[in-house]
């Protein structure tokens, strides 16, 4: 059986982008430094298999066009988890999230990470 274990996504700071993924709830589970020179941390999810790799490099630039790539969450109340994130200082977009979710329908939300990569929330 094959099974998919991670993904990796480059980041202008460790620490800033470790801070952010925490208000999300992950956890930082290890950092090391790869062969090649990379500062690589390690992050998970209670109850995931999968886990996220933030590396850094001194020499590299990161950029992230919009809307190349996002990671997903899935979580059984996105009212309550999006107060949470709201809480700790994360914009939640789209606006008026509240409103819309009260109207029915597909509940989803986005919130962007330091180096602009997004994050799609999805009730589940």
């Amino acid at each position: 059986m094959i099974r998919f274990l991670h993904t990796r996504i480059r980041v202008q700071s460790l620490d800033a982008s470790i801070a952010f993924y925490e208000k999300l709830g992950y956890s930082e589970k290890e950092r090391k430094q790869s062969p090649e020179g990379n500062q690589l941390a390690f992050l998970e999810l209670p109850g995931n298999d999968v886990f996220l790799e933030l590396t850094w490099s001194e020499n590299y630039k990161t950029t992230c066009p919009d809307d190349l790539m996002h990671t997903a969450l899935g979580v059984s109340d996105i009212i309550e988890y999006c107060d949470t994130v709201e809480k700790a200082g994360i914009e939640i977009w789209p606006s008026g999230w509240r409103e819309k979710f009260s109207t029915g329908g597909r509940k989803m939300a986005f919130v962007t990470d330091p180096d602009g990569y997004e994050v799609e929330i999805l009730e589940r």
